[in-house]
């Protein structure tokens, strides 16, 4: 089955990393996939997904504890710690967790890092499926300059595959859906680890269970753009992203530079939506337990370019703290009709202190979202013709879900500081 296939629409769902950092637990897991099954089921959202180090019993918050004893089986492949996951105990692994999950018509996914654990290669423990071992496959020089759970995998020694093929083996006997491999996609300190990525495609065919393959940190190299497309579904195009204006309108560039490569089931990724009540137990981001620091204007504004570009959306609060506007933000199904059909975004214009997106609707409308990027209030007015658009075009407020009448043949917007409006033109 071509692997494309798994997210013929950008991913939507909820992580926990925004959050709870490496520390969430079973109950908090279960509590925001009932919230998504009652709340945001109906608007699409379906991916509930827990973060790293779910193998780590001592994780208190985002900052990982060095060379600490890990949870793991007999083959060398990490399990979640029954402290923190209880229903995983008797060797059931995720299992249970999952089946709860699908239950409420949901699907699972889990975060992992690329390689072999450490601890497997000290103690020399066995990989399924062949007479090597951990010591054999691992490649003790690549290691992750963020977390020291794991060296890498060296691709030339008998046994790599078959450790990846026993783990997503695994991940398929959990009922797992959603994979977010990390350590694996680029950063600013390393390029990607391409023969890895190409084991993990492997692993997961081999697996036989469909599985959403999504890659970190960023930023991804446009360079390799063809590469990610031929083996995942979704990768970040910028390093983790947070609650700050500047991030925020770094993010135009790097949509500017990705324009044209979304695509069904290859979906550069912007990161979460560190929406709502954030930081609970992490410290990342230069925070700690808060809501958002984005103003409302720039709430609007990140919803708005991430669903216009057509990124994955993935929800990094507690949702079950949620607030009618931050519910508002992740239900408004004329946005999210334009993120799930939506084609051809492309930059229109980028000046100093604005820009705006276009975007073709499956019907043949026409999307645009305009763009405060200063610090003072904006009126744009944009004549239709520049648009492409005839004059007479019918306007609808995309996000107020209102009706406009156009006074004169020019869509115009009144922006507040970091805002957006957002429009969809017809009759044309």
């Amino acid at each position: 089955m071509n692997h494309h296939q798994f997210a013929p629409t950008p991913p939507m769902g909820w992580n926990s990393w925004d959050c709870y950092g490496a520390a969430v637990t079973e109950e908090e897991v279960r509590g925001n996939a009932e919230y998504m099954a009652r709340h945001l089921k109906e608007f699409g959202w379906e991916y509930v997904v827990v973060d790293i180090q779910w193998y780590e019993p001592g994780a208190i918050s985002s900052q990982y504890r060095p060379f600490v004893q890990l949870e793991m089986d007999d083959y060398s492949r990490l399990i979640p710690a029954v402290n923190r996951f209880p229903s995983a105990a008797d060797g059931k692994g995720f299992k249970p967790l999952a089946d709860h999950v699908h239950e409420l018509g949901l699907k699972f996914g889990i975060h992992l890092m690329r390689g072999i654990p450490r601890q497997a290669v000290h103690g020399n423990t066995p990989i399924k499926g062949t007479q090597a071992t951990a010591r054999d496959i691992a490649h003790p020089n690549s290691i992750c300059p963020w977390n020291t759970d794991m060296y890498g995998i060296d691709p030339s020694r008998e046994g790599a595959q078959a450790y990846y093929d026993s783990l997503f083996e695994l991940y398929a006997e959990w009922g797992v859906d959603f994979v977010k491999v990390d350590d694996i996609a680029a950063s600013r300190l390393y390029p990607p680890h391409l023969d890895e990525i190409q084991m993990i495609r492997q692993a997961i065919d081999r697996s036989g269970r469909p599985m959403v393959l999504s890659l970190s940190p960023g930023p991804a190299a446009l360079q390799h753009a063809r590469l990610f497309e031929e083996n995942a579904n979704m990768w970040r195009i910028t390093d983790d992203f947070w609650d700050l204006w500047p991030l925020l309108l770094d993010m135009f560039d790097r949509c500017e530079q990705w324009q044209g490569r979304p695509k069904p089931g290859a979906w550069p990724d912007c990161d979460m939506l560190p929406l709502g009540h954030i930081g609970i137990r992490s410290v990342d981001g230069n925070g700690s337990d808060r809501w958002t620091r984005f103003t409302r204007s720039e709430q609007v504004t990140m919803m708005t370019l991430w669903s216009i570009f057509r990124s994955p959306l993935m929800f990094g609060g507690e949702l079950r703290d949620n607030d009618n506007w931050t519910l508002s933000l992740l239900t408004n199904p004329e946005v999210l009709q334009m993120h799930k059909s939506g084609k051809d975004a492309r930059l229109f214009r980028r000046e100093a202190d604005h820009a705006v997106w276009i975007a073709d609707g499956e019907g043949g409308e026409r999307y645009v979202a305009l763009f405060n990027l200063g610090d003072s209030p904006l009126l744009l007015s944009i004549p239709l013709n520049e648009l492409g658009l005839p004059d007479g075009s019918r306007c609808r407020d995309v996000w107020a879900r209102l009706d406009l009448e156009l006074a004169e043949p020019a869509l115009l917007g009144s922006l507040e500081p970091h805002g957006a409006s957002l429009f969809k033109l017809s009759g044309i």
